[in-house]
């Protein structure tokens, strides 16, 4: 496949070294097996996560040196004030340093124990905060979104029917509110149609349950709807993000994705009541409402990467990279969830390992393998980050899929950087037979993952 041409000059680098075999040997070991913890100057090609690792613009930093670092009332809120509302469309919303912050405060609020909150697949730290809560998380993805190799454009979109059934067995007064997550992450970067999005905000309003978004990486999804569903060819990213926000009560967001920023978020909502209820908790546990968690400097940058977020030129090339790396992959013989989703690329290492049980966490083998390779970090979204023991009989649910996820930071790595990963991965399908499993030696209650720590098998 061929690569894109980046719309881009690079104005700025960052010297970046390999290390030798043994010296990634020593490093993984030192980190217990968890790729969280090797230090990132051991790391050669980073692809652990797209969020907050990308390469601001030269019109971002220089929004930086503008930042108003006023307590209350900076300008900087101003300018990220009107972007939020002319591209999100809610009538109110407060910054905070991350999305997780304002998924925390959301359920804070909402969720009681017992409550249910459906979506099409929550991601790791969403599905977290529901639970700290007491509530349940339940993923709804659409027939065959659990199979990598099942090609569907828009593999992301929520099952309604099986929406239909959660929402008369569970009550409609049990579920505080109701999200889809666009693009669909811990599905595999997959898009949710303009239909299905309509068809969930349709069921929502119909039983009167508050319906928000997952707004991440909102433009990719609003591209992949432009290139892949029919009405919407013609139309602007900005129109069609208009378009399926106004579905929606309410939006989170990690301003670290789409945002193009490394760092920032914000909670976006049309009920002043509860808006109200949101400013007095942001007060309390992230900041003043014209700043929440950020610096003056920090919105300036978000505000201006929201606007190059939505560019057509960035994201064609952002898909494309994207494809190359995963096409490339597939065609060496890896099993990869197709599609191929919008920021990173999703193994099947159940499929790619048979050997190993779920139970041993394939995953985490190939993980492991791929950075004593070379040098090259990924992630497991797998039995290790979304399993859970069921609070009836606990036993522990898995996942649908042993994914491990390589995300591409945005306009970072260039395809020689990608034909290393590949070169990578080629001399791992020769000897992937005698790759082993793995096992837990501690783990905390909740996102363990991030600091989990593994042993090897015999």
């Amino acid at each position: 496949m061929e690569y894109p041409e980046e719309p881009f000059r690079i104005k700025s680098v960052q010297p970046i070294q390999r290390l030798t075999a043994a010296e990634r040997i020593s490093a993984l070991t030192k980190a217990d097996y968890n790729i969280f913890m090797v230090p990132a100057d051991n790391v050669y090609i980073d692809m652990l996560t797209d969020s907050g690792t990308g390469a601001m613009s030269s019109a971002q930093w220089a929004g930086i040196m503008n930042g108003d670092e006023s307590y209350a009332g900076a300008t900087s809120f101003y300018r990220l004030k009107e972007v939020v509302e002319r591209v999100f469309g809610f009538e109110h919303f407060v910054p905070t340093h991350q999305g997780r912050a304002a998924e925390h405060i959301l359920s804070g609020i909402l969720v009681k124990p017992g409550n249910v909150v459906p979506s099409n697949t929550h991601f790791d730290t969403t599905e977290a905060n529901i639970r700290v809560c007491g509530g349940r998380p339940v993923n709804l993805g659409a027939s065959g979104t659990s199979s990598a190799a099942q090609q569907h454009p828009f593999k992301g979109n929520m099952d309604l029917a099986a929406l239909r059934r959660l929402i008369e067995e569970t009550g409609a007064e049990n579920i505080p509110y109701g999200m889809v997550t666009i693009t669909d992450n811990a599905g595999g970067g997959q898009p949710v149609s303009m239909e299905n999005l309509r068809g969930i905000s349709e069921i929502y309003r119909s039983q009167g349950i508050p319906f928000f978004i997952d707004a991440c990486r909102y433009a990719e999804n609003a591209y992949f709807i432009k290139q892949r569903e029919a009405g919407y060819a013609d139309k602007s990213i900005e129109t069609i993000a208009r378009e399926f926000f106004s579905l929606a009560d309410g939006a989170t967001m990690s301003g670290k994705k789409d945002g193009l920023v490394n760092i920032g978020g914000f909670l976006a909502v049309n009920d002043r009541e509860l808006f109200t209820d949101i400013r007095n908790t942001l007060i309390l546990k992230e900041g003043f409402p014209t700043y929440g968690g950020l610096a003056g400097r920090d919105m300036e940058a978000m505000a201006q990467g929201l606007e190059e977020g939505l560019d057509e030129n960035y994201l064609e090339y952002r898909i494309k990279q994207t494809a190359y790396l995963g096409e490339s992959l597939a065609a060496l013989g890896v099993p990869v969830v197709k599609p191929i989703g919008g920021h990173a690329i999703y193994i099947d290492a159940g499929a790619f390992l048979p050997h190993i049980p779920v139970e041993e966490f394939p995953g985490i083998s190939l993980v492991s393998e791929l950075y004593l390779e070379g040098g090259v970090r990924g992630v497991e979204l797998g039995s290790v980050a979304f399993a859970h023991q069921d609070p009836d009989n606990g036993q522990w649910r898995h996942p649908p899929m042993e994914l491990v996820r390589l995300a591409i930071p945005r306009r970072v790595y260039t395809r020689a950087h990608l034909d290393h990963v590949l070169a990578s991965m080629e001399n791992i399908v020769e000897r992937k037979s005698t790759l082993r499993g793995y096992k837990i030696t501690w783990a905390p209650e909740h996102l363990r993952h991030f600091t989990a720590r593994f042993a090897p098998l015999d």
